[in-house]
């Protein structure tokens, strides 16, 4: 009877042997997700832009200052409302001045190339007098304007009210008691200025009644991207702050009372992160303009992989800013060319407590969210494809005869 070759011992265990290394070489070259938690703690030797990598492991007074570090200023902190826009007449402000001249006019009763010239009708057997519409005119650089026989009439810096009284006291002797209106049609000097994603860039003039910041946004046609990812910015004087517009909404404390030479710049930000390693998704999720936190994080991705992640190994990629940072750190830590220090930020999710602070830890935009995979998971995958390899040898042997 001839004797099955791959039956002998020595046939088998050289089989073996071969298998064995063939596995522990594909093992060597075994593909990962990315860098293991043990070469992430060493990563502080290294650089990125010439700025040395610090690892910061998470608790909750690194959350706190980075919280802080990172909280947006409240408009109604960082700038208060401004006072209601007074009538206050400025350089560029177009007038419209009428004169009246009681009967019987003697200064404007034959005169009526001003345009506008009326006279009114008798009630009660009285007339009411002269009325002449001057033509509109702008104040110029001077802050005056010219009315006819009173003269160039400062306007700029006074309200309506005192520009009348001037111009009465100059025509007082000339016309027949006069009395005088004055109003502001184009209101050139108190405007708000409102650029970005909103329907119409332009200025928006402000009123006594005070306008404030919705009202401002309404009038120039809202915004044209979701609300949930547009932040609003407004810039007073030297003074400049940014907040969610659904922060704006949801509190109408931050709806602020704009004042003169505001500027209001409504920015699209889609905000968004990028998950990799042992995650049940690994991809770049967007976010609102209103923030997320890392526990909201780890929700969008599903989570971590049970059979793969590193629970201690949880990690956060980024280019911080100094201030959110411990002063002993940012005093000595190299900065990259933009002044921000890169930094890795450590959570353990084996300690309950962790994600008490990861319900505060604040994600931002362009952030890598990083998942270790498990010391033991390499191992688990070598073992997997070894019982491979075995089932197959004898699987081959007990097959041919």
């Amino acid at each position: 009877m001839k004797r099955n070759p791959l039956r002998h011992p020595a046939c088998v265990r050289i089989a073996a042997t071969a298998l064995l290394i063939f596995a522990l070489g594909g093992c060597a070259s075994m593909g990962s997700s990315g860098p293991s938690g043990r070469a992430i703690a060493h990563a502080g030797q290294k650089a990125v832009a010439t700025a040395p990598i610090q690892i910061i492991k998470v608790n909750e007074a690194v959350a706190r200052r980075v919280l802080a570090a990172h909280r947006a200023s409240l408009f109604s902190v960082a700038l208060g409302d401004a006072p209601p826009a007074a009538h206050i007449i400025g350089r560029g402000d177009v007038l419209q001045v009428t004169i009246w001249e009681a009967p019987p006019a003697v200064l404007f009763g034959s005169n009526t190339s001003f345009g506008g010239s009326t006279t009114s009708p008798d009630l009660g057997g009285a007339s009411l007098g002269q009325r002449t519409g001057l033509p509109d005119m702008m104040v110029g650089d001077d802050g005056r304007i010219t009315v006819p026989f009173a003269g160039a009439v400062p306007a700029a810096g006074r309200t309506p009210r005192e520009v009348e009284e001037e111009i009465v006291s100059r025509l007082r002797g000339k016309a027949h008691d006069p009395q005088v209106a004055v109003r502001i049609t184009t209101n050139a000097s108190a405007d708000v200025t409102v650029v970005g994603d909103v329907a119409t860039n332009g200025r928006i003039p402000l009123t006594p009644k005070g306008e404030r910041l919705l009202d401002v946004l309404a009038m120039a046609g809202g915004v044209k991207a979701s609300v949930d990812k547009v932040t609003i910015q407004i810039t007073r004087q030297n003074r400049v702050a940014n907040l969610p517009l659904a922060t704006v909404i949801a509190d109408p404390d931050q709806n602020i009372r704009l004042g003169p030479g505001d500027i209001v710049t409504a920015l699209y930000q889609p905000y968004s992160f990028t998950a990799l390693g042992a995650t049940n998704k690994s991809a770049e999720i967007p976010f609102e303009a209103t923030g997320l936190t890392v526990a909201q994080a780890l929700g969008r991705v599903g989570g971590l992989r049970e059979d793969r992640a590193n629970v201690r190994g949880a990690f956060i990629f980024r280019l911080e800013s100094p201030a959110a940072l411990d002063p002993a750190i940012a005093a000595t830590a190299p900065r990259t060319p933009d002044g921000r220090v890169p930094v890795i930020y450590q959570f353990d999710l084996g300690d309950p407590s962790t994600f008490f602070v990861a319900q505060t830890f604040p994600m931002r935009n362009n952030d890598i969210l990083y998942v270790s995979s498990a010391p033991l998971a390499d191992l688990q995958r070598f073992v997997g494809m070894m019982s491979s390899f075995a089932f197959t040898l004898l699987g081959l042997g007990q097959a041919i005869p």
